[in-house]
């Protein structure tokens, strides 16, 4: 754009899908800085669909009589009553100039068919969600509105998402320390975000494991993945020290004990497709190349029947941490050591 051209017009409604927080507020963030660039005194309004009223939202979205330029963010937009849902999509059709309208609805994606099962601990859909919620959904969607996607991330996603941040901060970082990261972090996003952020500034741009073990020192090697890594490869002595540093530092049991079922069937899943490059064997897979070239390590020294042995055992560890066992750190050092003694029967 030139220093003379005027700045381009703001889309005027913006739907943002999913409810992974962070992808969430920095959609919204962009919809917000993209009407500021055409007008810097732009006033913003965020109110829940679930507690607004036809009355609220219609003068919010009305031309303004003075020309001032507006955001008005609705969010929780499955919440939101009939009404509110007929003028939402009244209004859609026909936006007022000046106003950029921004609706948060949880989902389910583009694509997707039926809507998210509700599982075991879901929240209920809250009055006015359900079909209501849909209609708003798609009603938006046949109306052309500009979409930008907020839904979780699987692992490979969150990889690339790892990436991009490591980039967007002027590094890069390395297939190790991505999966030893993405251990230490877990899943969140927000902090894989500030990590990856503050790692490139303390590595000078070039992350390497290295430098996310001197980041997470104590936190990285104290996970269940540790605890999994060094049973797999046969190691005892530093899986049952692993073991008990993760849990006097406070890791749950069942995080480790997931970390370890995890682990072995990462390596037999890997095992069984044969040798391959990692991110050949990444897509058929379906995971991670960081998660396949670490199966591949685990999974060496290992028969198919030791493998199998392993399985029943991580089967079994699942329900002892869970309640079946009295102790279920005992549980814990009994299940590594039986690993280990998978892997070394296997070899002999």
């Amino acid at each position: 754009m030139s220093p003379t051209s005027a700045p381009e017009a703001p889309a005027p409604v913006h739907l943002v899908v999913g409810d992974e927080g962070l992808l969430v507020e920095r959609a919204v963030v962009r919809a917000i800085a993209a009407a500021r660039e055409a007008d810097p005194a732009v006033e913003v309004s965020r109110l829940p669909a679930g507690e607004l009223t036809a009355g609220v939202l219609g003068e919010l979205v009305s031309p303004s009589l003075f020309a001032e330029s507006r955001v008005v963010v609705v969010e929780n937009g499955h919440d939101a009553g009939a009404e509110v849902t007929t003028l939402l999509l009244e209004y859609a059709k026909a936006p007022s100039e000046g106003v950029t309208l921004v609706v948060v609805h949880r989902g389910p994606p583009k694509g997707a068919k039926g809507r998210r099962p509700a599982g075991r601990g879901a929240a209920k859909p809250a009055k006015g969600g359900g079909a209501k919620g849909d209609a708003l959904l798609e009603g938006l969607r046949a109306t052309g509105a500009t979409e930008a996607s907020a839904s979780a991330l699987s692992d490979d996603q969150r990889a690339d998402f790892v990436r991009a941040e490591v980039r967007q901060a002027g590094g890069k970082i390395t297939g190790e320390a991505l999966g030893l990261l993405m251990d230490a972090v877990g899943s969140d996003l927000r902090e894989l975000a500030a990590a990856a952020s503050q790692l490139s500034s303390d590595a000078g741009g070039n992350v390497d494991a290295d430098a996310v073990r001197r980041f997470h020192r104590g936190r990285a090697e104290v996970t269940g993945f540790a605890v999994a890594d060094r049973a797999m490869t046969g190691d005892r002595a530093g899986a049952l020290e692993a073991l008990r540093w993760a849990l006097d530092t406070g890791v749950p049991h069942v995080v480790v004990a997931d970390a370890i079922a995890d682990g072995v069937r990462t390596a037999a899943r890997v095992t069984a497709a044969g040798r391959g490059d990692p991110y050949s064997l990444a897509s058929s897979l379906r995971m991670p190349p960081w998660k396949v070239k670490r199966g591949q390590q685990n999974g060496r020294g290992w028969s198919g029947e030791g493998l199998t042995r392993a399985m029943g055992v991580v089967a079994d560890l699942n329900a002892n941490v869970k309640g079946a066992a009295a102790d279920p750190s005992y549980a814990l050092e009994y299940a590594v050591e039986a690993v280990v003694a998978a892997r070394g029967n296997a070899r002999r």
